[in-house]
């Protein structure tokens, strides 16, 4: 599993330097950033852990890369921070997915607690992910009867009303049901429903 880091994307040398401190006293991984641009040619859409975003940067501002992960698709949390109170620009970076937004100086003990946070849910998305992903694969791995077989499985019919629906033999449909269950890692058509919600 990788790593979760903290990146720091910030034009201000001092910040940049505190927030690492910071994260590393209590045992966080971290990247610095001097602006928006490098952390996107370090791979920053790929990137696992949480973003914290100066909002108020040089070319490109903390809401447009905040934009640009969200065009590409990113999972990572961003928190903004900025050291001009805008209220507009606070609501804007929430309406838009942020995960949340701090005024600056801000209390360390809060932006851990943030961070932590967002780190926990973080990890729970790439796993839903990752199961959303696995789902995707077992499912492509049924043949086309078996295919047709699983919706009735799931709607609860029995395999004697499967086989009349689909004009096959009730032993057929058995297998079908069987290979079904294995190719899809379950024990039980409750278990498969329980799945596919």
């Amino acid at each position: 599993m990788t790593e979760d880091v903290i990146h720091i994307v910030d034009d201000d040398d001092a910040v940049r330097d505190a927030l690492a401190y910071l994260f590393r006293s209590v045992g966080h991984a971290t990247k610095t950033y001097v602006s928006a641009e490098a952390f996107l040619a370090d791979g920053g859409v790929a990137a696992s852990g949480v973003a914290i975003i100066d909002i108020r940067m040089g070319e490109m501002s903390g809401l447009d890369l905040h934009r640009q992960l969200k065009e590409m698709s990113s999972l990572l949390p961003v928190i903004f921070l900025t050291g001009h109170g805008d209220v507009p620009l606070a609501v804007e970076a929430i309406k838009n997915g942020a995960y949340d937004f701090l005024e600056k100086p801000f209390n360390d003990g809060k932006l851990l607690q943030i961070v932590d946070k967002a780190l926990a849910d973080a990890r729970e998305a790439r796993s839903q992910q990752i199961d959303f992903a696995a789902r995707g694969e077992r499912l492509n791995s049924l043949s086309a009867r078996e295919k047709q077989v699983l919706p009735l499985l799931i709607a609860g019919k029995p395999n004697k009303v499967i086989a009349a629906e689909l004009n096959i033999a009730v032993r057929t449909v058995e297998v079908h049901r069987s290979r079904v269950l294995t190719k899809m890692g379950v024990k039980s058509v409750v278990e498969l429903a329980g799945m596919l919600r």
